[in-house]
C-alpha cells in the first residue's frame, strides 16, 4: 500500500472509531512526534505496573486513547517500544554524563558530578530507570536487550574513562575498572532501593546520596 494511503487509512480509523471497546473516547490525531512521546510515556507506566509480559499493545493504546491499529502505525510491536524507551533513556543519561565530564574541573570533581547526575536522573525518571536497569533480559527479547547492553556499555565506558584520569593523576586507591564499577553499583543501589522500597523510612534522598558518596569517594580517592 502506498505511504499516503496508509496514512489516510490510519487517519480514517482514528476519526471514525470514536470509542474504544471500554467506552473511552479516542483522542484526535496529533503530530507524529508528540503522539510517539505519549505512547512511550504510557508504555513506561504500563510496563512497570504490569511487567513486560503483562503489558499489551491493547493496554498501551487504550492508555493513550488510540486504537491498536493506529498505534501500530508508530510501533510495530511492544519490543520496539521498549527498545525506544531504552535508547532515549541512555541518550539522555549520556547527555548529562557528557555535560558533567566536559567541565573544566579536576577529574575527581567531574567524577562526583557524573555519578550525582546519574543518581538524580534515576530519581527524576523512576519508570524509565526501572525498565532500563531493572528489567530482566528475557523480558526484552527481539534485540532490545542486546541494544540496551550496547548503549549501557558506552555510557559506562565514558564514566570509567574519568576514573582512569583520577588514576593517572595518582589519586586513585585501587584499580580503575573495579573503582568505576563500585561507584556505579553504589549509585544504582541507592536509586533502585529508594524507587522500589518506597515504604521504608528513608532519609531525604539527596542527604542519603551525599552521605553514600562522601564515604565511598573518600575511601577511593587520595586527598
Amino acid at each position: 500500500m502506498p505511504l499516503w494511503k496508509a496514512r489516510l487509512f490510519g487517519a480514517e480509523l482514528e476519526l471514525t472509531d470514536t470509542a474504544t471497546h471500554s467506552g473511552r473516547t479516542r483522542k484526535p490525531k496529533g503530530e507524529g512526534h508528540s503522539r510517539r512521546a505519549e505512547i512511550l510515556a504510557a508504555a513506561e507506566r504500563i510496563f512497570v505496573e504490569h511487567g513486560y509480559e503483562g503489558a499489551t499493545i491493547r493496554k498501551i493504546a487504550d492508555e493513550v486513547g488510540l486504537s491498536s491499529t493506529a498505534l501500530y502505525m508508530h510501533f510495530s510491536e511492544k519490543s520496539e517500544i521498549l527498545h525506544e524507551i531504552c535508547r532515549e533513556t541512555f541518550e539522555a543519561l549520556q547527555a548529562t554524563n557528557d555535560e558533567a565530564s566536559a567541565e573544566a574541573r579536576p577529574p575527581e570533581v567531574r567524577l562526583r558530578g557524573m555519578i550525582e547526575s546519574y543518581i538524580r536522573f534515576g530519581f527524576d525518571n523512576p519508570n524509565a530507570y526501572r525498565l532500563v536497569y531493572m528489567t530482566r533480559p528475557v523480558e526484552a527479547r527481539d534485540g532490545a536487550a542486546a541494544a540496551a547492553q550496547e548503549l549501557g556499555a558506552g555510557l559506562f565506558a565514558s564514566f570509567q574513562s574519568v576514573v582512569e584520569e583520577v588514576a593517572a593523576a595518582g589519586r586513585l586507591k585501587g584499580e580503575p575498572k573495579a573503582a568505576a564499577q563500585a561507584i556505579w553499583a553504589a549509585g544504582h543501589g541507592v536509586v533502585s532501593l529508594m524507587i522500589t522500597k518506597t515504604y521504608f523510612d528513608w532519609v531525604e534522598r539527596e542527604r542519603l546520596a551525599r552521605t553514600l558518596l562522601d564515604a565511598l569517594l573518600e575511601g577511593l580517592i587520595e586527598p
